[in-house]
C-alpha cells in the first residue's frame, strides 16, 4: 500500500497522509488497527503522540468531502460545457447553413442583406424577374429602377411615365418575358428586358390611376398562352389586355369603388380583386365572359392587397377552415388573402367565409406574400414591420422584424421559383448570364429571397432579405 500510495504522493505528502489516517482510526476508537499502522510505518507514540494526532483529527475527512466536491464540480462543468458547446455549435454559421437547407422553414432576417438606395420619393412595388437576379422597383418620382439583387448594383433606371408609377410585374410568354408597369398618369406600359427595356408598347383605356397590374400565367384556359395581363383602375374597373397586340380585349366591371389590387391564380383562370369598397371578388375568366364567382365582405376600411393561397398552404388552411378535406393541389382558388386599412389581414375560403383573421398589425396592411412551401404568410404594414403569420399554427405570429425600416413598408415581394433548366423566359436584358441555378430535380428550386419597398424619409428604399 505504501509504495502505491507513494508512487502518487511525495514524501511530505505521504507522512500527511499516513498522520491522517492513524488520527482518524484514533478518533474512532480502533486503537489497535491504528498502532499496527504506526508499527508498519515507523510512527511509535514517542514519535507521533495523541497531542499531535489530534492536530489531524477530521484532516482526513475534510479532503475525503472536499475530493467528492471537487468531483462533482468537474461532473457539473463538463455538463454545461457540452451543453454551450452545442449551443455555440447550433447558433454558429454552419448551424445556420444547416439549418437554411431547409428552405420550407426560411423566414427572413434581419438586417437585410442590401439596402439599395437611389428613388427620390417612395416605393410602391417591387418585381423579380422570373429568371435572372433582376429586381424592378416602381417609386412615386415617375421612374422605375432594375437591380441586380445578388450583387445590390443599380442597373438602369426607366422613365417614360409622367406621374407616380404605382405597381410593376415581370411576366409574359414563355421565352420572351416583359415588365409591365401601371401610373397615375392613366397608361400601363410594357417594356422588353431583351431590348436594354426598350418601352415597347404603352396601353391607353382606363379613365383613371392604374394601381395595379399583374400578367395572367399561362397554365390556364385563360392564360391564352401567357399573353394576357389584368389591371385594376380608379375608373372602378378591371381590364384584361393582350399584350402582343396591346388591346384590351375585356373590362370588367362590379366593384361600386376603387379596385386597388387584383391577383391571378396560379393556373391562369381566376382574378381577386379588392379595394376600396371593403369588399374581395373573385372572377372567374375561364368562359367567354368574365363571371364574379364571390363577394367577400368583412373588412371595416379599404383594402390594400390581396393574394391566392398556394396549393402548398392548403393542408393548413384546411384545417383552419374546419374542412374534412384537403382541396386538390390542381385547384388553384381554394383559399385567399387580403390586407386593409383596419390593420387586419383576413384569410378566405373560395366560398367567400372569412376563416382567419390575423391580428397584430398597428397600422395600413399593405402587402402580403405567400412562403412558397405553404407554411407561413408574410405581410408588411404602415407600422414600419414586416411579420411572419404561421399557417400551421393557427395564424399566429410567430416573427416580427422591426427597427430596420425608417417609414412605412409599402410592399413585399417573395422572389419567383426556378425551374431545372431556368427558362422561365426572357434574358437578361444586357446579355450578361445571370441565371439563377436549380437543383436537378425538375421541379421548381424555391429561391429564399424577399424583397420590400418602404417610404424612409422623403426617400424610397428597396431591402433584400436572403438566404
Amino acid at each position: 500500500m505504501t509504495m502505491a500510495t507513494r508512487s502518487f504522493l511525495t514524501d511530505r505528502q505521504a507522512e500527511e497522509l499516513h498522520k491522517s489516517i492513524i488520527a482518524y482510526l484514533t478518533s474512532l476508537n480502533l486503537a489497535t488497527t491504528a498502532n499496527t499502522l504506526r508499527a508498519e510505518l515507523n510512527l511509535p507514540e514517542e514519535t507521533f503522540d495523541l497531542a499531535k494526532a489530534k492536530q489531524y483529527e477530521g484532516l482526513l475527512e475534510k479532503k475525503w468531502t472536499s475530493v467528492i466536491r471537487l468531483q462533482k464540480k468537474v461532473l457539473d462543468l463538463q455538463a454545461e460545457n457540452a451543453h454551450l458547446k452545442n449551443e455555440i455549435e447550433n447558433a454558429g454559421p454552419l448551424a445556420l447553413s444547416r439549418k437554411n437547407q431547409d428552405p420550407a422553414n426560411w423566414l427572413p432576417k434581419g438586417p437585410p442583406r442590401y439596402t439599395l438606395e437611389g428613388h427620390r420619393l417612395p416605393i410602391t412595388s417591387v418585381a423579380f424577374h422570373p429568371v435572372f437576379s433582376s429586381l424592378a422597383s416602381a417609386s412615386e418620382d415617375n421612374t422605375i429602377k432594375i437591380w441586380d439583387w445578388e450583387l445590390g448594383e443599380l442597373e438602369r433606371t426607366l422613365k417614360g411615365h409622367t406621374k407616380a408609377v404605382l405597381d410593376v410585374d415581370f411576366g409574359g410568354p414563355r421565352g420572351n418575358t416583359l415588365l409591365a408597369s401601371c401610373s397615375s398618369d392613366m397608361s400601363i406600359k410594357l417594356w422588353d428586358p431583351a431590348d436594354q427595356y426598350k418601352n415597347i408598347r404603352t396601353l391607353h383605356g382606363h379613365d383613371h390611376i392604374v394601381s395595379s397590374v399583374r400578367f395572367v400565367p399561362a397554365n390556364g384556359t385563360a392564360g391564352a398562352g401567357g399573353n394576357l395581363l389584368v389591371s385594376a383602375s380608379k375608373d372602378n374597373t378591371l381590364k384584361l389586355w393582350d399584350v402582343t397586340t396591346g388591346y384590351c380585349v375585356k373590362t370588367i366591371e362590379g366593384h361600386n369603388d376603387w379596385p386597388r389590387a387584383v391577383a391571378p391564380s396560379a393556373d391562369g383562370r381566376w382574378l381577386l380583386s379588392t379595394g376600396s369598397d371593403k369588399a374581395a371578388r373573385l372572377w372567374d375568366i375561364g368562359g367567354t365572359e368574365p363571371e364574379c364567382r364571390v363577394v367577400m365582405f368583412g373588412h371595416e376600411n379599404f383594402n390594400l392587397c390581396c393574394e391566392f393561397a398556394p396549393s402548398t398552404s392548403y393542408p393548413h388552411l384546411a384545417r383552419l377552415a374546419g374542412h374534412e378535406k384537403v382541396p386538390p393541389a390542381n385547384s388553384a382558388a381554394e383559399f385567399m388573402a387580403t390586407g386593409s386599412r383596419d390593420k387586419q389581414i383576413r384569410l378566405w375560403d373560395r366560398r367567400g367565409q372569412c376563416i382567419k383573421v390575423l391580428e397584430g398589425h398597428d397600422n395600413w396592411v399593405r402587402g402580403l406574400a405567400f412562403h412558397p412551401a405553404g407554411k407561413f404568410l408574410i405581410s408588411v404594414a404602415d407600422d414600419r414591420t414586416m411579420r411572419c403569420w404561421d399557417l400551421s399554427q393557427d395564424g399566429k405570429c410567430v416573427q416580427t422584424l422591426s427597427g430596420m425600416f425608417d417609414g412605412f413598408v409599402s410592399c413585399v415581394r417573395w422572389a419567383p421559383g426556378v425551374t431545372k433548366d431556368g427558362l422561365a423566359g426572357g434574358d437578361a436584358g444586357d446579355g450578361t448570364p445571370k441565371k439563377i441555378s436549380a437543383e436537378a430535380n425538375g421541379g421548381l428550386q424555391m429561391r429564399c429571397v424577399i424583397a420590400t419597398g418602404s417610404v424612409d424619409g422623403t426617400e424610397g428604399k428597396v431591402r433584400i432579405f436572403a438566404n
